[in-house]
C-alpha cells in the first residue's frame, strides 16, 4: 500500500541508532520519505540498521542534506517541532490538528514536512523560521523532554489516525499553486539582496534577527507561485528605479 505522506526531516541526528528508531517509527504508521541534515557521524551509517527493524529500505533510499533549507525547497508546508517559547510569532498546533492540516493540504496536491532537531539540543531559530507553524506536544511541564523516536512516533501516529476522509478543514486550491519553500527562499534572498544594496542592514549584530524577521513575515502569508513572481517583480522594479521610466514614458504618451 503506497502512503504518500509528510517528509520526515531530521536536523542533525546524532547517533545512528536514534536514526533507525525514528525510521522504524515512520514505518509503523507508513511514512517513507526521511530526510537527513547534515547527520552528526556522517551517512551512510551501518549503526542505523539493527534499531530500524527491517525497515531497512527507508535508510537505503535517505536523502542527506547540507542545511535545512535544502531539504525542505520542493515543500509547500514545513512544520517545526519544539517544546520551547522561541520569541516568534508562529502558529502553534498540536500534533492531532498539525495532522489534519497535512492531510488538507496534501489532499489537495501540496508536499508537506515535520522538522525534528538534534537529541541534545532541538532545532535553532533559524530553522524554525523556515517553517510555517510549530508543533508542541501537550506534556507535563515539569518533564517535556521527548527523544528522538518518541516525538517521532507521536507524529507519525496522528498522521495515520486522522486517515483519507476530507478533514475538517479541507479547502480546494482550484488553480492556484502553493509557491514551495525553494520559491520563497529565492523571494527572501531577493529582497535580502537589495535591502543590503540599500544599506537596510546597518548594524551587525541585528543582521541574523532582521532576516529571521522577514524570513517569519513571509511563512505567515502562505503565498501561491504566481504571487511570489510578482513580489520579485515589485522588488525589481522598486530596487531598479523602473517606475521612473515608465512615468517618463506616460508622460511622453500625455
Amino acid at each position: 500500500m503506497t502512503h504518500h505522506g509528510p517528509a520526515i526531516i531530521l536536523i542533525g541526528a546524532q547517533l545512528g541508532e536514534n536514526i533507525g528508531k525514528a525510521v522504524r517509527a515512520m514505518y509503523n504508521f507508513g511514512l517513507t520519505d526521511l530526510r537527513l541534515v547534515a547527520p552528526r557521524d556522517g551517512w551512510p551509517n551501518e549503526a542505523a540498521y539493527p534499531s530500524a527493524a527491517g525497515a531497512d529500505f527507508i535508510l537505503d533510499k535517505a536523502q542527506v542534506f547540507n542545511t535545512a533549507a535544502e531539504a525542505i525547497a520542493d515543500l509547500q508546508f514545513i512544520y517545526a517541532t519544539t517544546a520551547r517559547k522561541r520569541g516568534m510569532i508562529k502558529k502553534i498546533v498540536t500534533p492531532e490538528h498539525c495532522a489534519d492540516l497535512m492531510r488538507c493540504a496534501i489532499n489537495n496536491g501540496q508536499k508537506g514536512g515535520i522538522l525534528f532537531g538534534a537529541e541534545r539540543s532541538g532545532l535553532v531559530n533559524d530553522d524554525i523560521s523556515l517553517c510555517d507553524a510549530i508543533v508542541t506536544v501537550p506534556l507535563n511541564p515539569d518533564f517535556s523532554s521527548l527523544n528522538l523516536a518518541q516525538a517521532v512516533i507521536l507524529l507519525s501516529y496522528e498522521w495515520y489516525k486522522s486517515g483519507d476522509a476530507t478533514t475538517k478543514e479541507y479547502v480546494e486550491m482550484q488553480d492556484a499553486v502553493p509557491a514551495s519553500s525553494q520559491d520563497m527562499q529565492r523571494l527572501i534572498e531577493h529582497m535580502e539582496s537589495e535591502l543590503t544594496d540599500a544599506g537596510y542592514f546597518r548594524h551587525e549584530k541585528r543582521i541574523p534577527t532582521l532576516q529571521r524577521n522577514i524570513r517569519n513575515i513571509f511563512k505567515r502569508t502562505n503565498l501561491t507561485k504566481e504571487e511570489v513572481t510578482t513580489m520579485r517583480g515589485i522588488i525589481k522594479t522598486l530596487a531598479t528605479g523602473g517606475g521612473e521610466g515608465w512615468k517618463a514614458e506616460k508622460a511622453a504618451k500625455d
